[in-house]
């Protein structure tokens, strides 16, 4: 909190007030909002609860509990503000599969492929590439949010009444933007399989865990489904049998009929492995690992893959081939800023409308990271709408967002 010792004292034993920017303190702490303070019923809320319980296990335990408080403010923005803007998330029917919990590894695999394709099924992405994994989450109603986190944390699930269904990734320094895909769709499996953990961390020495393995594989179909893998290799003359035989019927018997591929025809190639993970915009690795769990590939080969892919053969051939790294525009773009944009958007839209303080945007701004320099600039020249507050917003929601005088 940033108090003395004493002065926590005066305040527990009600010798002290608090102050409004003290509440607020207080309401960070303990990964609240500061209008539950003023609730006829407080009650401990299970997904705070369970995360920071989670955290207190993590090796850099202070730097996770810290970055769950602004993760958890950040997802109580969203759901007061868009309350504010009269924008409900009621209406997308975000699904939910009920499973039993996978007794083995190989089982849990086969639920996170089984799971996978269903999910592409119905959102009809067919065999095609997930072109943005954000627009794609957001569409379903589900938050997403990048943050700092220790390397073991790939990303983390907040489910919740007054926190939404709020996904969170490590967006740290050195982790690129296909690894970081990869962990947005292994979050999405969280949302889809294991929303009754309203708290969950995933991290990377619990990857031995079932469902983190259903997660990993339920994320490596829905990026690379099993038909678009095949259709991909097939284009490039891969993907088929060393030896095949049809069994042809001619209305009274069969003739068999055998063919051979030409030696070593069907192994799959360095180049053909730096394509296929940027037509997936997946990591080089994760496209070796698919292979190989579809069988395209034997554990030598993918052995011999990787390590050809650890000393530099595939930033090679991506500048051979000219596939450039991605970037914005391609495939999520600048994840961060998709972030920012969404959220500080909606933040101008209430400011312009009246409903929250100019210094609540800049507080809102702070914690999106937004430039303070061009916030500045734009709201001199913003227009505010005549009209105040929409007559339908809750007096008990406003409150939380602008104090009366």
């Amino acid at each position: 909190l940033g108090f003395s010792r004493s002065k926590l004292a005066l305040i527990e034993t009600g010798r002290q007030g608090v102050s409004s920017v003290e509440l607020v303190r207080f309401a960070r702490a303990y990964g609240r909002g500061p209008e539950s303070f003023f609730e006829e019923k407080f009650s401990e809320e299970e997904t705070i609860a369970a995360l920071f319980r989670s955290a207190a296990a993590a090796t850099d335990e202070g730097r996770v509990v810290d970055v769950l408080r602004d993760c958890l403010a950040i997802a109580r923005e969203f759901t007061a503000i868009e309350g504010l803007l009269g924008i409900a998330r009621t209406g997308i029917a975000l699904p939910a599969y009920h499973l039993q919990a996978p007794r083995t590894r190989y089982e849990a695999t086969q639920q996170g492929e089984r799971v996978a394709e269903a999910e592409r099924r119905r959102l009809g992405l067919n065999a095609t590439p997930v072109p943005d994994m954000i627009e794609l989450l957001e569409s379903q109603g589900v938050r997403t949010g990048l943050a700092d986190l220790p390397d073991d944390i790939d990303g983390l699930t907040l489910s919740g009444e007054k926190v939404g269904v709020f996904v969170v990734v490590n967006a740290a320094e050195g982790r690129s933007l296909q690894r970081r895909r990869f962990s947005i769709a292994h979050e999405y499996a969280h949302v889809l399989l294991d929303r009754d953990r309203v708290g969950l961390v995933s991290r990377r020495s619990d990857r031995d865990e079932l469902a983190e393995v259903r997660a990993n594989a339920f994320a490596a179909a829905f990026l690379m489904p099993a038909e678009g893998v095949t259709q991909f290799l097939e284009a490039h003359g891969k993907g088929r049998a060393s030896r095949s035989r049809i069994e042809v019927f001619d209305g009274e018997d069969a003739l068999e009929v055998e063919g051979r591929e030409a030696p070593g025809s069907q192994v799959v190639q360095a180049y053909e492995i730096v394509q296929l993970a940027h037509h997936f915009h997946v990591s080089r690795p994760a496209a070796i690992y698919r292979l190989l769990s579809l069988k395209h590939l034997t554990r030598p080969e993918a052995d011999q893959l990787k390590q050809q892919d650890a000393q530099g053969l595939g930033r090679t051939l991506e500048k051979l081939l000219g596939l450039a790294p991605l970037g914005p525009g391609d495939g999520d773009g600048d994840q961060r800023q998709t972030f920012s944009r969404r959220f500080i958007s909606l933040g101008l839209e209430a400011y312009r409308r009246g409903a929250i303080t100019r210094a609540k945007l800049e507080g809102l701004a702070t914690l999106a990271r937004c430039p303070q320099e061009e916030l500045f600039a734009f709201l001199a020249e913003l227009p505010l709408a005549e009209d105040a507050v929409p007559a339908e917003v809750p007096p008990s929601l406003l409150a939380a967002f602008k104090p009366q005088k």
